[in-house]
């Protein structure tokens, strides 16, 4: 499964590309604000960092506005992909830009039926927001099962499931048993995905029978 970074901030971002835990990137027009800069500035910089797919998010809502938008996007770098509102506008212009040659991100789905519309428009990726829909007491991994389960019925469906929104470890974990093609994951999530009281324990125990040899590697 890939890991796509969910963050604006270029030093998180830095940070875990060091470590190949960056395959891509997301942003949003929140993310972008949270940081404060200037948005093209913030993506530029983004781009030069990480080689994947990195989301840039259209704020138009009818179609050829949408169209425009994504073309000063592309502009900027060559690893740009577009994300597009989950409405028939965006699907409209997914469908477009996807003939054009451009990777598209559909976001903000909520349901198998949208899911599946995204990809017959030619999506690249499909985000659905797992975290927003256990907020509403339901369970959003189903929703990735049920879109993995269509996805895989048809070998012509090649959009790939990104999974959005995700709150915990937990997420990531059910979204790699699942299947999921990638998860967008916060930095701090990503971090703590390698945390276990039992890895801390046993490295101090070696720590501790090392340091009782009284000897040094170097």
């Amino acid at each position: 499964m890939k890991f796509f970074i969910d963050t604006a901030d270029i030093n998180d971002i830095r940070e875990l590309a060091a470590t190949g835990m960056a395959d891509g990137v997301t942003t949003n027009p929140s993310l972008v604000a949270k940081s404060g800069r200037d948005f093209f500035e913030v993506l530029a910089e983004i781009w030069y960092v990480v080689d994947g797919p990195v989301s840039a998010e259209v704020t138009a809502m009818e179609t050829d506005g949408m169209l425009v938008e994504a073309k000063k996007l592309r502009d900027v770098a060559s690893n740009v992909c577009i994300k597009l509102p989950l409405t028939w506008d965006g699907l409209k212009a997914c469908r477009v830009l996807t003939d054009d040659g451009c990777l598209v991100n559909v976001t903000l789905c909520f349901s198998a039926n949208q899911a599946l519309l995204a990809a017959k428009a030619g999506a690249t990726f499909i985000s659905p927001f797992v975290g927003r829909l256990d907020d509403i007491a339901v369970d959003g991994m189903d929703l990735i099962s049920d879109i993995r389960q269509i996805y895989d019925n048809y070998e012509g469906l090649n959009t790939e499931i990104l999974v959005a929104s995700i709150r915990s470890p937990e997420h990531v974990r059910q979204a790699a048993l699942i299947g999921a093609d990638v998860s967008t994951i916060p930095p701090k999530v990503v971090r703590s995905l390698i945390n276990h009281p039992l890895t801390d324990k046993g490295l101090a125990d070696f720590l501790a029978d090392w340091k009782k040899t009284g000897q040094k590697i170097v």
